[in-house]
């Protein structure tokens, strides 16, 4: 799904300096092959971000609200493996008739594989997916739905070999670098329970994050101060999972009632182990995001921004492309307290208390 319309998933990758002038040419050179040249392997390119058949690429149809937007495309020919399996068991029945045997090798069977698929694979349709981009040329950084590491490894590789520029996807340890130049593999392990070793909590700066932000949003005023936009209130809400590294159950997931004031959340933290994933609501005025936020990875599914007002597509674009930029600044606005917090050695030891005196003390309901 793209950036258009509804609910959007996506990350935040940093680009380490600006599209080179002819970048609109570099997209087109790049651009995605006919769809009839698709073979047994998958094929690459980039089209508009219109749809995912427009391939011919220019400054009309690739830059939209002064936003470049395009789609990262793979283009496969699969068999479903039903038809597949029911055509190669054809083949070894006819096979055995006429051995008259009531059985086939492996090596027969495997010939007879390779020849279905030879003979199966040009009849079917093309399959396409997209990964849609869009680059903020304010910050210099690109939202893309490249989410899972093996899209992650495929979209900076095709950015990379298209604009010479190796994206970065902005996770926990990324950004710490980024933004504040923290090392997070220098970091002490954290454990916000006195009673539990270090060696079985994760030592995942996202999850001291996310545990952190819970905390503050409950304890502290819940407020953010994001510069040039103002003040944002924000909350955490279930679903939550929970992560730890030592004995036991690594991962735990609480999504009905009440998750935040339950028995079981209570356990958790007393247990040791940290938040993982929440949803996290945003709020200025009347406006409002959401999102599910996984802590390691710093992804951010299922985003509702604030609705636009505006009567034409590219002002209505512009707008979901401004809640966006909102949203992430706020969320890496929070970041940066966490961080400022977390390098301060006399500040930290001073929020490990608050923060495992918050665990033991707060209300859990069954």
């Amino acid at each position: 799904m793209g950036f258009e319309s509804g609910a959007v998933s996506f990350r935040v990758y940093h680009l380490p300096r600006r599209l080179p002038k002819d970048f609109v040419e570099r997209f087109a050179d790049h651009a995605a092959p006919p769809l009839d040249t698709v073979g047994p392997a998958p094929i690459y390119g980039w089209v508009s971000g219109r749809h995912l058949l427009e391939r011919s690429l220019d400054d009309l149809n690739i830059v939209t609200a002064g936003f470049l937007h395009l789609h990262l495309l793979m283009v496969e020919r699969k068999i479903p493996r039903s038809l597949l399996v029911a055509e190669c068991r054809m083949e070894e029945l006819a096979h055995m008739a006429g051995q008259g045997s009531d059985g086939v090798s492996r090596k027969t069977r495997m010939e007879i594989r390779r020849r279905v698929e030879e003979r199966l694979l040009p009849k079917m349709p093309p399959q396409l997916t997209g990964i849609p981009v869009l680059h903020d040329p304010s910050e210099n950084r690109l939202f893309a739905g490249a989410l899972s590491a093996t899209q992650v490894d495929l979209f900076t590789a095709q950015f990379h070999m298209t604009q010479g520029i190796m994206p970065i996807a902005m996770d926990a340890s990324q950004a710490a670098f980024v933004r504040a130049q923290i090392e997070t593999r220098q970091m002490q392990p954290t454990s916000f329970v006195p009673d539990v070793d270090i060696e079985q909590v994760s030592d995942h700066p996202g999850h001291d994050f996310l545990t952190w932000l819970w905390f503050a949003a409950e304890t502290r005023s819940g407020v953010v101060e994001v510069p040039e936009q103002g003040r944002f209130a924000y909350l955490l809400e279930g679903p939550l999972t929970f992560v730890m590294e030592g004995d036991g159950a690594h991962e735990i997931v609480l999504r009905k009632g009440q998750p935040l004031i339950s028995a079981e959340a209570k356990t958790a933290l007393l247990s040791g182990k940290k938040l993982k994933s929440a949803r996290l609501t945003i709020a200025q005025d009347d406006r409002q995001w959401q999102a599910t936020v996984d802590g390691g990875e710093f992804t951010f599914r299922s985003v509702k921004l604030p609705e636009s007002h505006a009567l034409d597509t590219a002002g209505r674009f512009e707008d979901r492309v401004r809640g966006m930029q909102i949203f992430t600044d706020a969320f890496f606005a929070l970041y940066d307290l966490f961080l400022a917090e977390r390098r301060d050695a006399s500040k930290w030891r001073s929020t490990l208390t608050e923060i495992g005196g918050w665990i033991k003390k707060r209300q859990a309901r069954k």
